[in-house]
């Protein structure tokens, strides 16, 4: 394990050391994510869909289009059932 130490700013912002974007491949105006664990490690990882573009497709496909109105529903039974299974 390697140990790299870098300082965060007054306005909390801190620079990736090279050696660090190297190895994750990070190029300027990439994003990151800090990813915090239950036992409190954070991991710092480069997003698998950094950004809208990068979603096209990855959900699959339709059948057939639907029309707005039966997007809203599915959305809302969808949000029903989390919120049942969340109190449940």
């Amino acid at each position: 394990m390697k140990e790299i130490v870098s300082t965060v700013t007054s306005k909390g912002q801190v620079t990736i050391p090279a050696e660090v974007r190297e190895y994750l491949g990070i190029k300027t105006n990439d994003k990151i994510a800090f990813v915090i664990d239950q036992e409190g490690i954070v991991r710092l990882r480069v997003p698998r869909y950094p950004n809208i573009a990068s979603l096209r497709g990855a959900a699959g496909s339709l059948q057939k289009p639907l029309e707005w109105r039966e997007m809203q529903q599915i959305a809302y039974e969808d949000r029903f059932v989390a919120k049942n299974d969340a109190n449940s």
